[in-house]
């Protein structure tokens, strides 16, 4: 490498600082679920994310930045977890790892939170067909504008659980590696490599044939393409370095490019750049950020319901006021759903790994 461009090399791989006994992962997820929350407060107060202040500078809010950081997390740690663990052992920790959390939740919000707080009688709530309805499309469909029988009418917004359409794509992108990996193409890393390269360029080709295009049309594109993206950096972890200066010329390159058809497109990548940078830069690490409990899915799920309730029963409360108090309440129930739900699930998962290395070395 020429000196021109060896200070861009400025720290370790991202392979060498994965080496280390410690990252920042868990601590960064929590705060992208923490992000979401206070991004959400604005939309559950008046309906509308236009009062978001990062939409107007930026053109996503909060919420939209952190669920990008969750696929750019979500492609790098899923790709390594096929790598490393196979077909088998992949599907069944992703299945374990969505799953038990988000059929609580849902349970949670139709059979304890919507009977609380529903206008109808009970017999009403529980007899149209209603919420065996909402249980079934949340749980199949991840449809995140179902409604419960009476509940949350007079919110500006309906929905008891409007997170959940993440989860429709976040699935999608498992089942990508996994046919990625059937294939094959996952040990060619070229390959991917070349879809991050294609979604970008469709990316770009939308927002400048057709920027008005439908919202669900770019989530279509903007999320696979995070996702890829976490995934390339995986797969190149031993040539990519963790390096503040190429992150500084990333969000150059963004920041000169706002106003064109390239600035989303090189926002999403410099994104997933940032997020794997902040979660294994060396600097930047240490034990302490090494969370125990994974509570960032818990208050993924839950904050949304508990900030329609907390608006619900006091409307006139300051948004400071609901923000804070939904936040506690978020993490207390993302508390109770990882020790009762998510870490029996992990240790389920643990144990059926555990039985099929010992049947494989008595086979």
């Amino acid at each position: 490498m020429s000196h021109s461009t060896a200070w861009l090399r400025a720290g370790p791989t991202i392979g060498a600082a994965m080496a280390r006994p410690f990252d920042n992962i868990g601590v960064i997820r929590l705060a992208l679920a923490l992000a979401v929350v206070v991004s959400h407060a604005f939309g559950v107060s008046t309906g509308s994310i236009a009062s978001e202040p990062l939409i107007r500078t930026t053109g996503f809010t909060l919420g939209g930045h952190a669920v990008n950081g969750f696929f750019a997390l979500s492609g790098f740690l899923v790709t390594l977890s096929f790598i490393r663990n196979g077909v088998a052992d992949y599907v069944i920790a992703r299945f374990l790892r969505i799953a038990p959390g988000l059929v609580a939740a849902t349970l949670f919000v139709a059979l304890v939170l919507g009977p609380a707080l529903t206008k109808l009688p009970l017999a009403d709530y529980f007899g149209g067909g209603g919420v065996g309805r909402f249980v079934m499309t949340t749980l199949t469909a991840f449809k995140s504008s179902n409604s419960l029988p009476g509940v949350f009418t007079d919110n500006p917004l309906p929905f008891p659980l409007a997170t959940v359409w993440t989860l429709k794509y976040e699935t999608l992108c498992y089942a990508a590696v996994l046919l990625f990996g059937f294939a094959g193409a996952i040990r060619y890393r070229a390959v991917v490599l070349g879809l991050v390269g294609g979604l970008f360029a469709a990316t770009v080709g939308l927002e400048i044939l057709d920027p008005d295009a439908p919202q669900g049309v770019q989530t279509a594109l903007r999320l696979p393409l995070i996702f890829a993206t976490g995934a390339a950096l995986c797969l190149y972890r031993d040539a990519v370095p963790l390096s503040a200066p190429i992150l500084v010329v990333l969000a150059g390159l963004t920041w000169l490019s706002a106003g064109t058809g390239s600035y989303k497109a090189l926002l999403f990548v410099t994104t997933a750049y940032a997020v794997i940078w902040l979660g294994f830069a060396p600097g930047l690490s240490h034990p302490a950020l090494t969370l125990k409990w994974d509570l960032s899915y818990g208050v993924y799920l839950y904050g949304w319901p508990v900030q329609q309730t907390v608006y619900s029963l006091f409307p006139t409360m300051p948004l400071a006021g609901q923000l804070g108090a939904s936040i506690v309440l978020a993490m207390l129930l993302a508390g109770l759903s990882w020790l009762f739900i998510e870490k029996p699930a992990l240790t389920l998962k643990a144990r059926l790994r555990a039985r099929r290395v010992r049947s494989a070395l008595a086979s």
